[in-house]
């Protein structure tokens, strides 16, 4: 089985010229989710959205094409794909002699799927289109301007989580752009802005703020950190409806953006300023 310390992440690695699907590195989920007590079957419906902005490859008669790429990796999937190796994988392309962006797609498509276990949906956008890709924010009140005193920096502290005084069910969409946590492997930081929207008993803003700042100093994959905040908001508040869907900050040419609702869905891919 794969762990994350076994991975590229953390030490130096050339860059390949040739392609090498081999280069992906799944890693299950089934570990972090048991830990959240999580079984087989998940509490959530959900989608891990991975946007690649330095994508390139080669055309049939040698000349560098580029594309911006989105992919899509379902939360039932066994595996997540360890970023590093996405990185390199893709850059593995960069000499690589393909047919057309059809032929491109569908090669990504199959590696990814293999990798994660179950079907990955890819999207490249050419540069043809490159001026539809605008910017937009996540919906919701922000809740950052709050004047609170924080002095818990982690591990994450679900006992911030409260019921406000007022607890008549409202529907509401919450952010903050201040969800920090750490790579489990090379500790290097990873920034992220969240949304909270729910159904429900209202929850404390303030308790709800001090929670996801208590996640700053916590190692932690992007994915597994938001199946926390959810799971932690279930059982702490018991909204009717919840979703969680953070945004966090590009590494190396890829964002990660992982979304959890307890309703299925199709989340939008909103790509933010600090992305």
């Amino acid at each position: 089985m794969n762990a994350p310390h076994d991975s590229l992440l953390g030490r130096a690695s050339a860059y390949p010229d040739r392609y090498d699907p081999a280069l992906l590195f799944p890693i299950p989920r089934a570990a972090n989710r048991a830990a959240l007590g999580m079984g087989a079957e998940l509490p959530f419906h959900g989608v891990d959205i991975w946007n690649a902005y330095e994508l390139s490859w080669l055309d049939a008669r040698g000349k560098p094409e580029v594309a911006l790429a989105e992919f899509r990796i379902p939360a039932t999937s066994p595996n997540i794909v360890e970023s590093k190796s996405f990185k390199l994988y893709l850059n593995s392309f960069n000499r690589e002699r393909v047919g057309d962006a059809e032929d491109l797609r569908a090669r990504l498509m199959s590696d990814l799927s293999a990798a994660a276990g179950s079907e990955v949906t890819v999207t490249l956008t050419l540069p043809g289109r490159f001026a539809e890709a605008h910017l937009a924010e996540l919906d919701g009140e922000l809740i950052d301007r709050l004047a609170i005193d924080i002095d818990d920096y982690g591990p994450p502290n679900a006992a911030h989580l409260v019921l406000a005084a007022d607890v008549r069910a409202i529907e509401e969409s919450l952010v903050s752009n201040l969800l920090k946590s750490n790579c489990p492997v090379t500790g290097q930081p990873d920034w992220a802005s969240v949304q909270i929207r729910y159904t429900g008993p209202r929850i404390d803003r303030t308790g709800l703020l001090r929670y996801l700042v208590s996640f700053r100093e916590h190692a932690e994959f992007h994915e597994h950190c938001v199946e926390r905040i959810y799971v932690d908001l279930m059982r702490r508040c018991a909204p009717t409806q919840l979703s969680v869907y953070a945004r966090y900050t590009r590494r190396g040419g890829l964002d990660i953006n992982p979304w959890r609702r307890n309703v299925a869905g199709n989340p939008l891919n909103l790509r933010g300023a600090r992305q």
